[in-house]
């Protein structure tokens, strides 16, 4: 049966962000998991290294969440939100806002990253035409930046590899530039962030007029290579952006619900966004609940009368879904009732030493975190900071060994991400981390 399933998933599937020429040279099918650990069709077992593309919290099998879906099945799975709501989905909502930057009151539900960007822009683009400035329409958005793969999505992302295809697609945007540290010609990270800053300041003392928002990921550009901002860096944008009247839409997607050790990124920095999205970890890693929070001003532009037609006409068949909200409660519980953000900040410091075993290695270029967000740069020079061409393809073939060693993950170019489960134990940790030491040496050493 192995066999067949695989002839039948080269068959008939199409795999996202996957050269299926790649996965019929490699296939792999999981089948089940336990904790931070999933297992395939021929009974291997593989670490999550990347928390399951950056979203599983718990470990898999959790026995709380999966009785949380269990209970409300017994009740009902799924009704619209549209012009009515339900149950889990208004719980849900107090205690997302409970848990949020204070500015923001109102929560939008959907059931993706990309789809809760998508509807942070709508709003934000909407809003300015709702209190009579039609002409702020346009966007920044950061260079290296990511944010999901529907239209409005890519049209402010800025990753040439995702979207260059897509061009005659896209609106356009303006492009600002964020600092990265390891590349910058400039040694001081403080200079580094200034010099991002001031010509974010020059693109808004140009254009603020007719930009309706700048959109930017918090703290961490994560399929940008997990490149880590300089301190302060968010907190500035905040200034510019509250300075020049341009509305902030901050994506918590990859970065929120403890992943670097705060509930949201910013509160790292103590930003205020006007819209904010998240999505991944909100249900644990058990269902696509994704939202859009926005602040109560926002809100009260589209509140009127049906015949003005301020509604917000957006919507998805799924919206609010019972059995998604309902998990995302427990996880909440599970956050407040296990501290798992306090103990990933805690974590984190023993992380870091972990990590910078990888500095013994002779082509380990930068070791980049912020939490459980991690990325290990691979260069072909340490001195030069060289980087290897991208033909030979040395991220994807260290992921390959990593997978034969007994771990999956998935790296951005020749930047190996870890981002292993937020419960994953310091000997776990431990234990990936030498894995990915080995897989590292193992490829860099040899002949490429």
């Amino acid at each position: 049966m192995t066999h067949e399933l695989i002839e039948i998933s080269k068959k008939h599937l199409w795999l996202p962000f996957t050269q299926m020429k790649d996965y019929d040279e490699d296939p792999l099918i999981i089948e089940s998991g336990d904790g931070i650990k999933v297992k395939d069709i021929h009974g291997k077992e593989y670490f999550d290294g990347f928390s399951s593309v950056w979203l599983n919290v718990h470990g898999h099998r959790k026995k709380e969440l999966d009785n949380a879906i269990k209970n409300q099945l017994e009740k009902i799975a799924h009704s619209t939100l549209l012009g009515m709501t339900n149950v889990p989905a208004t719980k849900l909502a107090e205690k997302l806002i409970e848990l949020s930057p204070e500015k923001l009151t109102r929560v939008f539900y959907s059931d993706s990253g990309a789809e809760a960007m998508e509807i942070a822009l709508k709003m934000a683009f909407q809003y300015w035409k709702n209190i009579g400035r039609p002409e702020k329409q346009k966007f920044i958005s950061m260079k290296n930046g990511y944010h999901g793969d529907t239209v409005g999505a890519v049209s402010i992302g800025s990753i040439d590899l995702f979207n260059k295809v897509y061009g005659a697609l896209m609106f356009e945007s303006f492009n600002a530039p964020i600092p990265n540290v390891y590349r910058s010609e400039l040694d001081d990270p403080a200079q580094c962030r200034d010099e991002c800053l001031q010509t974010l300041e020059q693109l808004l003392v140009k254009s603020h007029e007719e930009i309706a928002a700048l959109s930017i990921e918090s703290m961490v550009q994560g399929a940008g290579g997990i490149t880590v901002m300089p301190e302060g860096f968010l907190a500035g944008v905040r200034e510019l952006c509250t300075k020049y009247d341009v509305l902030m839409i901050v994506d918590e997607v990859a970065t929120g619900f403890g992943r670097t050790g705060k509930m949201f990124a910013c509160d790292h920095e103590g930003v205020q966004p006007d819209l904010m999205a998240a999505g991944k970890g909100i249900t644990g890693g058990y269902l696509p609940i994704a939202v859009t929070f926005t602040t109560e001003e926002i809100y009260e532009a589209f509140y009127d009368d049906y015949q003005t037609l301020k509604t917000f006409f957006h919507g998805h068949s799924y919206t609010g879904n019972q059995l998604g909200c309902a998990v995302a409660i427990e996880n909440i519980r599970l956050f407040e009732s296990e501290k798992i953000t306090e103990q990933v900040a805690q974590k984190s410091e023993a992380l870091h030493a972990i990590l910078h075993e990888l500095d013994t290695l002779p082509h380990v270029g930068d070791i980049r975190q912020l939490g459980f967000m991690c990325g290990i740069e691979l260069v072909q020079s340490r001195e030069t900071k060289k980087a290897y061409p991208s033909e030979k393809r040395v991220g994807y073939q260290v992921s390959l060994k990593m997978r034969e060693l007994g771990m999956l993950t998935r790296p951005m170019g020749d930047v190996i991400v870890f981002m292993p489960p937020l419960v994953s134990t310091k000997e776990e940790l431990e234990a990936m981390v030498a894995i990915m030491k080995e897989a590292i040496n193992e490829v860099t050493c040899s002949e490429l």
